[in-house]
């Protein structure tokens, strides 16, 4: 098997290129399109995908690996390719098609990126977006927000209501009817794309529908869930790198310590290195945690045994995600304020831009409300309750209703 350090060295330079403009982005608020296009012409998209259709077929820890190294660089990049990383993992656990093939098969020649588009906003988890025949074509309208990669991708992977039942599809970014709006305002993942997406009267292949149903054949939903918050927990551990990296480069050439009198140098000022340490050692810990429970997640995907014992195991692995999630968000948070200690008003200079750590964490930990997970793990170990998926929930709203997909579902290949 191919060592990470093999992989890796592939990517390292397209790292290090993005990486050298990462403060200039963040200051003028540039979208990473160029930077996207180079992860793309690299390969980074076929990572995952099987060997047999022309992809590198990696571990889900190495390509985790490389995520946080990216998320180095820059902690909007992993984000940013959230949909697309979900979307061939799903497209990896599908059965044999000729849609998968086709999919998979673009994604290794390095044509297509997906982004995702799943959030609505409104007083229940209910799905307004919809997918209606109309004159025997299938019409999706609808409005999304949060579209995190929608505005670099080439595909996008959403979900909505086809009839009474909820359903995943695949819809052209560029399509007639696709609007991708630039409207994310948060304080920090300001490059993530991460904004609104419209679709009216957009024309979809039945073949691009995947009915719930069938999604329950594929693998639990709780490998989808724990893969989403494992790229968010990848990104904070770049931030964790990241942090310790300026750490150095800022501490190393200075000359000048607060309160000695003369000459001093910072570097072998032991306060000063005990903040390096301290911050070093919250990096160490981070990493370790975020790749401990990938682990989990990919042990429990391919330790797969297609019977009732498969939903216990899969929630143990995200119970494992949720668990990290607690602590790593923590320990991002501090070493991006402990950061400071090390530079006085120096440190806070704009032309730094060290600030963008805590924003761009603080925004990370903020996606999923990390109390709900609290809860929802010690529900686990007192009661035994399984975790419930978002997507869980939507289904729920869909029970025992007869599938309106199933006249649009694709014949059978093979």
């Amino acid at each position: 098997m191919t060592s990470y350090d093999d992989i890796a060295v592939t990517f390292r330079p397209t790292i290090n290129r993005i990486a050298a403009g990462a403060v200039e982005r963040e200051d003028v608020g540039a979208l990473p399109y160029e930077e996207v296009r180079w992860l793309r012409e690299a390969g980074f998209g076929a990572l995952r995908v099987p060997v047999e259709f022309g992809g590198r077929g990696i571990r889900l820890e190495d390509l985790f690996r490389l995520l946080i190294e990216l998320g180095e660089a820059d902690s909007n990049l992993p984000q940013l390719l959230r949909g697309h990383v979900a979307f061939v993992e799903t497209q990896r656990a599908m059965p044999e098609s000729a849609q998968r093939t086709e999919w998979l098969t673009r994604i290794a020649r390095r044509e297509i990126l997906f982004g995702n588009a799943q959030a609505e906003r409104s007083d229940s988890s209910t799905q307004s977006t919809t997918l209606t025949e109309v004159d025997g074509r299938l019409l999706l309208n609808g409005r999304k927000y949060y579209s995190t990669g929608t505005l670099f991708a080439d595909w996008i992977w959403s979900g909505g209501k086809l009839g009474d039942e909820f359903v995943a599809f695949a819809v052209p970014a560029e399509a007639p009817g696709v609007t991708r709006i630039d409207d994310w305002d948060g304080f920090g993942q300001r490059l993530t794309g991460s904004g609104t997406t419209v679709f009216e009267d957009v024309e979809i292949d039945p073949a691009h529908v995947l009915p719930w149903d069938e999604s329950d054949r594929i693998r639990p939903l709780a490998y989808t869930t724990g893969l989403y918050q494992g790229i968010l927990l990848a990104s904070l551990a770049g931030i964790a790198r990241a942090v310790l990296r300026d750490a150095i480069s800022f501490v190393q050439p200075r000359t000048r310590t607060f309160g000695i009198p003369g000459n001093s140098v910072p570097r072998e000022e032991p306060l000063v290195q005990r903040v390096v340490g301290r911050l070093a050692s919250l990096r160490f810990a981070v990493e370790a945690t975020v790749l401990e429970a990938i682990r989990r997640l990919e042990d429990a995907d391919t330790g797969r045994r297609f019977d009732s014992t498969d939903d216990a195991r899969y929630s143990a692995a995200l119970i494992a995600v949720f668990e990290a999630q607690q602590v790593v968000i923590d320990l991002v948070l501090q070493a991006s304020t402990l950061l400071f200690e090390v530079g006085g008003a120096s440190a806070v200079s704009i032309d730094r831009r060290l600030d963008r750590f805590w924003r761009n964490a603080r925004t990370i930990a903020s996606h999923n409300p990390a109390i709900y997970r609290e809860q929802a793990i010690g529900d686990y170990y007192l009661n035994g309750t399984l975790p419930r998926t978002a997507a869980q929930v939507l289904r729920s709203e869909s029970a025992g209703v007869e599938s309106a997909a199933s006249a649009f579902k694709p014949a059978p290949v093979g």
